[in-house]
């Protein structure tokens, strides 16, 4: 093989090619994590889901419903990755987009079922658009997580560029341009816009 031709081999296995592969979940962490039967642990971009219960903190509201939709889904399945140009998070978990045998895009069916909500993160933004549109019509339907959804009113500061929002009082919102700088009368509004909350004031 020539230079040229292991430069490109090389090249397609760096962008994912294996990951293109059918994989078995063997495990279910949450609502948006999942563990292969190599031991891989997957994370679904694009998306977040609500927590469940760990040491330090309780689970949150609809985390326990999350994780068992989600298990539905994918538990001892086969399973299609699609990576984005970020691979791994902060925890070292691969980055995703999960794909069934029959088609199914799980990251957009947990948003589609209102068990999860759009995450919007640079570089990997390529279904934003998507799983936005799947939110708010979630939203409109009261399904999941959005049904009986506790509102809260108030000011919320929201970052064009990051797509976060925070309570007024966080120092993340304090440190927003004029020109980045959006406000929400409520939360649900702040969802609507396509906003995740921040984690450190978790508005």
């Amino acid at each position: 093989m020539t230079g040229v031709g292991l430069f490109l081999v090389l090249l397609l296995f760096d962008q994912g090619t294996p990951a293109s592969q059918w994989r078995q979940v063997r495990w279910v962490d949450d609502g948006d994590t999942v563990v292969l039967s190599d031991g891989t642990r997957v994370r679904y971009i694009g998306i977040n889901a609500p927590e469940i219960a760990h040491k330090d903190r309780p689970a949150e509201r609809f985390g326990l419903e999350a994780t068992a939709f989600n298990r539905k889904l994918v538990y001892q399945k086969k399973v299609r990755l699609e990576l984005d140009r970020e691979r791994r998070d902060q925890y070292g978990r691969l980055l995703a987009y999960v794909f069934l045998e029959d088609g199914t895009f799980v990251n957009a069916e947990l948003v589609r079922a209102g068990y999860a909500y759009d995450l919007f993160r640079k570089p990997t933004t390529k279904y934003d658009q998507l799983l936005l549109r799947l939110q708010r019509e979630a939203m409109a339907k009261r399904v999941g997580l959005w049904k009986e959804f506790p509102d809260q009113r108030g000011c919320f500061v929201g970052n064009r560029r990051s797509r976060r929002f925070h309570l007024t009082t966080c120092r993340f919102a304090k440190a927003i341009s004029s020109k980045n700088r959006v406000v929400f009368k409520t939360r649900y509004d702040a969802f609507w816009a396509g906003y995740a909350p921040c984690k450190r004031c978790n508005p």
